[in-house]
């Protein structure tokens, strides 16, 4: 059987016909605020123009660092790092040794370092900006200074790595062909419980971050607004020896999270809204009744009882009205 001919290669995608050098931002197009940008953002090149590198690194397991990472700590001008103690256990774990310098980037000095870093840049360092675990600027440190990168047109790159968000998709059982992630979900009662409430007709597989401590509260507004049959699961201290993934419904994951200590890492999972059955705004009428009864104010029941049932407010409210 003749070999395959080889494929041609692609021409290099830069801002120069040869594939060297770094594009030039492009004049501010009509209507638009800022100009648009476009630039190489290729770590590792001569240009001599600085640049931000944002990287991920392991979630748990240190194998899972790539072979780009590592060079970018040992080589990099400036590693900025959301806690260099962890750096420090990374570095050593990796048997690699930064010659640039090192500094703290979290959330609390993030406001005052980045006109630091983006000075930086300017003067043609490589910036390298890592979190503890995942990538940077994804519920984490690092979004202020992309959108300061981004404004100012300074060259952005990015090293992909491990990611809990897809881990905990891939692992979860649910569906995997649409998803959206919502990081943390608000720590008081009342803001958790109207950001939930914006969720309730999400059809997407949704992908949530919790800390161990408040898992069995979020586990409970998860089951009181979705209801306790919505399928979930719970991925902890993924890629790690520890590594644990409950699946079942919301009110199974409630219980075992009441009768566990749970500890580590967490990613909940909650499958998205399940179709809803074709159903008149009369049907409902007795159901905004007992949220009266409860209680609850008119225009409170029929939006709450609409969101859920996917009817008209309008028509919902008419018919409430009708039957009195």
């Amino acid at each position: 059987m003749p070999e395959p001919e080889p494929e041609p290669e692609l021409e290099p995608e830069t801002g120069q016909p040869d594939g060297t050098g770094t594009a030039e931002p492009a004049d501010a197009q009509p209507g638009t605020s800022r100009p648009i940008t476009a630039y190489r953002g290729t770590a590792g090149d001569d240009s001599g123009r600085g640049r931000v590198v944002l990287a991920a690194t392991p979630i748990g397991n240190a194998g899972d660092a790539t072979e780009r990472l590592i060079g970018l700590l040992h080589s990099a001008d400036v590693v900025a790092a959301e806690d260099t103690r962890r750096l420090h256990r990374l570095v050593q774990a990796l048997d690699v040794h930064p010659t640039g310098r090192v500094i703290s980037y979290h959330e609390h000095n993030e406001e005052e370092r980045t006109p630091e870093l983006l000075d930086l840049v300017r003067d043609g360092a490589t910036v390298l900006v890592v979190t503890d675990a995942g990538m940077p600027a994804v519920s984490d440190p690092g979004y202020r200074l992309v959108e300061a990168a981004v404004a100012e047109g300074l060259d952005l790159t990015v090293v992909p790595g491990a990611s809990a968000v897809l881990a905990a998709l891939a692992l979860s059982g649910l569906p995997t062909d649409r998803f959206c992630f919502e990081g943390f979900l608000p720590r008081k009662a009342g803001l958790r419980a109207g950001r939930l409430a914006d969720l309730t007709s999400e059809r997407r597989t949704m992908v949530f971050f919790e800390a161990p401590h408040r898992l069995e509260a979020m586990l409970r507004s998860l089951q009181q607004e979705f209801g306790s049959d919505r399928p979930a699961a719970v991925a902890r201290e993924l890629t790690k020896v520890h590594e644990q993934v409950i699946r079942g419904t919301l009110l199974d994951l409630l219980q075992w999270a009441q009768e566990s200590e749970v500890r580590g890492e967490i990613a909940v999972v909650v499958g998205g809204a399940p179709d809803a059955p074709d159903s008149r705004p009369e049907d409902h009428v007795s159901e905004v009744a007992v949220l009266l009864e409860g209680g609850m104010r008119l225009k409170d029941a029929v939006s709450a009882v609409s969101a859920e049932k996917r009817v008209s407010k309008r028509e919902l409210y008419a018919a409430v009205i009708a039957s009195r």
